[in-house]
Parts: C-alpha cells; sequence; structure tokens
C-alpha cells in the first residue's frame, strides 16, 4: 500500500511511534586547566561585552587569566570548570581572596559564570556548591558575593539557594552602558573541615 505525499495516514498512532530518549544535559564538574583558560575568557567576556552582571568594561586577555591561575595556584584557592561529555567548558567558579590584608586570609569572594545555554538547568548551583566545599575543605571561614543590582536576580536566587544571606548594598558605585549601578553584597559562613595552610598577602 503506498501513501501520497502530505496523507496524513503516512504518521504513525502514538503508541506505535517509537520512544525518544530525553535528552540528557550532562557534565563534570573538575579543576581548571592552563588549555581551559582560552574558554574561560570567552566565557567571561561575553558578560562584559553584554552585560551588566560583570562591572568589567574592558575584555579579558589570555595573559590576564594565566595571571589569575597562577595566583590562585599558589595560594592554593579552588577554581572550577564544569566540562561536557565532548569536553566543552560550559562554566567556570573560582574563590578568590576577599581584599589584600593578611587578616582576611579566612575569607573569599566567589566569582562563577556559565556560558550562553548553560543556564536554567542546575549547573550554576553545582558549580556554587562545588565550590564551597573545595573551600572548606582547606579551612576558609567565610564566602562573599558581590553581585550588580542590574539584572541580578538570578544569581540572587542561586546564592541564596545555597545559604547566602545579604549584608548590604551600595547604590550607584558603577557606570555601565551610559547607567548608575550598585552592588548586592552576599555572604556564607563557611564550616571548614580542613586547616587553611597558607596566608594571604604573605610575602
Amino acid at each position: 500500500m503506498q501513501f501520497e505525499p502530505g496523507d496524513r495516514r503516512r504518521v504513525l498512532p502514538r503508541h506505535l511511534r517509537p520512544e525518544v530518549a530525553p535528552e540528557v544535559f550532562s557534565y563534570t564538574i573538575r579543576v581548571v586547566r592552563p588549555a581551559d583558560l582560552p574558554h574561560v575568557r570567552e566565557i567571561y567576556n561575553h558578560f562584559v561585552s553584554n552585560s551588566a552582571v560583570t562591572l568589567d568594561e574592558r575584555r579579558s586577555s589570555i595573559p590576564y587569566w594565566r595571571d589569575k591561575y597562577a595566583l590562585l595556584t599558589r595560594l592554593e584557592l579552588p577554581f572550577l570548570v564544569a566540562v561536557s561529555p565532548a569536553g566543552v567548558v560550559m562554566g567556570y567558579a573560582l574563590a578568590q581572596p576577599w581584599a589584600g590584608k593578611n587578616a582576611y586570609k579566612y575569607t573569599v569572594e566567589d566569582s562563577i559564570y556559565l556560558g550562553p545555554g548553560a543556564g536554567g538547568k542546575g549547573l550554576g548551583a553545582a558549580l556554587l556548591q562545588a565550590l564551597i566545599d573545595a573551600c572548606e575543605q582547606i579551612g576558609l571561614r567565610e564566602m562573599v558575593a558581590v553581585i550588580s543590582d542590574s539584572g541580578a536576580e538570578a544569581s540572587i536566587r542561586l546564592h541564596e539557594k545555597l545559604g547566602f544571606v545579604e549584608a548590604g548594598r551600595m547604590g550607584r558605585v558603577g557606570y555601565k552602558f551610559g547607567r548608575d549601578l550598585g552592588t548586592v553584597y552576599m555572604r556564607r559562613v563557611l564550616k571548614p573541615t580542613g586547616r587553611r595552610r597558607r596566608l594571604f598577602g604573605a610575602r
């Protein structure tokens, strides 16, 4: 029996159609490698150019990220990436010193960015939780987030979900894309399971 083009009988009844496996969003979170840095740079630069999520106005360079990688490695601070099964870097999270004074050695500021298409799937929460766990394992006691108040609702919700509480706001401290911008400060008390060995600001 033949079917003419467009004949509705060509469509199998629903119960006879083969089941299509749902697309699974999968990834691995691991420590960053030097080869990941160009991809990390592109993720960050996307937000530099297209949003006020970061108050940076100049796109970052590969030497900048190499220097940051070297600094965080020397300070033994976590720098993580989420990678797809195909090896594509989908997002990153890092902890960097909070201010430059040695007495802040147990406090860090988090930074977390997801690549285009990676948001809204739980990856941000997984990355931030992995960062928190890594910081607790090396004996850190406090994590601070500094969030732009323009379009920051998703970032604020993410941090609240992971136990951060708002610690204050500053209005009109930044200016980007022709408008004034403020910042929201959030903090989370960590529960260190390890002992901090290296001091920030040590010479």
